[in-house]
């Protein structure tokens, strides 16, 4: 019971310091010659936006996973299973 109570301090104060460190930003490097960085930057996620996840990927993933459940309820397994994916997520 004491060895959990210890485990668990130690583990919590670890978790603060990984917090604070992720927390703070890298010191810029002055031994590399190179344009400073501007003063103000602007965030990454304002500069471009990202990609909106495709539809394709989707009906992929929906395909795939309807042919999952076909493929438990066959009850295959092994070779059987890959090859029956394998068709079925081709076919059309």
């Amino acid at each position: 019971m004491r060895f959990s109570t210890v485990a668990a301090a130690v583990c919590l104060s670890l978790l603060s310091l990984t917090e604070g460190l992720a927390a703070t930003p890298p010191a810029p490097r002055t031994d590399v010659a190179g344009p400073a960085a501007p003063a103000t930057s602007v965030p990454a996620a304002a500069a471009a936006p990202a990609p909106a996840p495709s539809g394709d990927a989707a009906a992929k993933h929906a395909k795939r996973t309807a042919c999952l459940k076909d493929a438990k309820a066959k009850k295959l397994v092994g070779t059987e299973k890959t090859e029956f994916l394998k068709n079925c997520i081709a076919a059309p």
